[in-house]
């Protein structure tokens, strides 16, 4: 697991409710913020006009999502390492330098010390670098993919959050009134969403938008009951204006492990004279099923996801150790999210209780 990978997938729910936003957004979405008292519906909607903004700056994120503490006594192995890697990026704070030229050239920089994480998209070209690994990895993206800095690695950035929140807009949130606020020097409104009902982890989420451009600045989340931040992540410096193109072009250097994988519509053309897929190759047996509505979310992964056979002593042990016992199977909850993993290999998660999840899996 590669320590650019902020948010993995399994913490997506947190604010990924699954439905499509109210009517009055999709209304207002053409609809330029005027005067000084804009409605919650236009600063939303806003969000999107800012597809095509360039700008440099450094986004910060901090996590506290009440995790377990790895435990001790896993004899050292690799996997504690992992293990060790894995709740490091939920919890220990992160900076990054972002660069973004319209909708589909990004880079996304992370530095730690003596290592150095890139994620670089320019066009249909997305690479990934792990600097003390030394791997590369190349994807070609099909020709009608979406915009957006976020990838497969979970890399996030305030403005993929504050979509999501954005397709949580339903009968069952709350939506606050804009007020004012300042984020990396920039004027914004802020925007507060609230689930109406009891199911769930998340308490709110508050998206801050640049009055000027539309572009979101900073996302905080907060869970059920808890006044202090869950997790944030935002902008600490902000600067307008295209990046050095330079920045979009990435070679791997001499001697670095490359993996290649196209996506292309053309290579998807290829192997569709042909079925040579496999189990795993992305088949409907093989995809996430999605069940509940709003922020009641539940994802499910297939049978086999999990193969506690395969871990071994120490990775079966140190699972065990991470989570604990519930009807058929074994879980673990933070304050936003729970993942419960079935005797039988299935994977739950969701922003709900672990109770949720063991009833649909039922």
């Amino acid at each position: 697991m590669k320590k650019s990978a902020w948010l993995p997938a399994v913490i997506a729910p947190v604010v990924v409710a699954g439905a499509v936003a109210a009517p009055v957004i999709a209304n207002a979405a053409s609809t330029p913020i005027a005067g000084a008292h804009p409605t919650a519906a236009q600063v939303i909607a806003s969000i999107a006009r800012s597809s095509d903004a360039q700008y440099s700056g450094k986004l910060e994120q901090t996590s506290d999502l009440g995790l377990p503490e790895l435990p001790a006594g896993s004899g050292g192995s690799s996997l504690q390492g992992v293990a060790s890697d894995a709740l490091s990026l939920l919890t220990a704070p992160h900076t990054a330098r972002v660069y973004v030229d319209g909708a589909d050239r990004q880079r996304v920089q992370v530095t730690e010390q003596l290592a150095e994480q890139d994620l670089v998209r320019n066009g249909s070209d997305v690479w990934t670098w792990d600097s003390k690994a030394r791997e590369a990895t190349h994807v070609v993206l099909p020709d009608h993919a979406a915009a957006g800095t976020g990838t497969e690695d979970g890399t996030v950035t305030p403005s993929e959050l504050a979509q999501r929140a954005v397709d949580a807009i339903t009968p069952t949130t709350t939506v606050s009134k804009p007020t004012t606020t300042r984020v990396a020097g920039h004027d914004a409104w802020a925007v507060t969403l609230t689930p109406k009902g009891s199911g769930t982890l998340v308490g709110s989420v508050e998206l801050a938008v640049d009055q000027q451009t539309g572009l979101p600045l900073q996302v905080i989340v907060r869970a059920d009951g808890q006044s202090s931040p869950a997790f944030r992540v935002g902008f600490t410096s902000l600067d307008y204006g295209a990046p050095a193109a330079r920045l979009f072009d990435f070679t791997p250097p001499s001697g670095a492990k490359v993996t290649t994988k196209d996506l292309s519509d053309r290579s998807r053309g290829a192997h569709a004279h042909g079925d040579h897929r496999r189990p795993g190759d992305g088949t409907t047996a093989d995809r996430p099923v999605v069940t509940g509505s709003g922020w009641s979310t539940v994802v499910e992964l297939p049978a086999g996801t999990v193969d506690r056979s395969a871990l071994g002593t120490d990775g079966s042990g140190l699972l065990d150790q991470l989570t604990r016992a519930v009807d058929g199977g074994r879980a673990v909850q933070t304050s936003l999210v729970s993942v419960y993993l079935t005797d039988d290999g299935r994977v739950f998660a969701g922003a709900v209780p672990v109770s949720t999840l063991v009833a649909a899996a039922e």
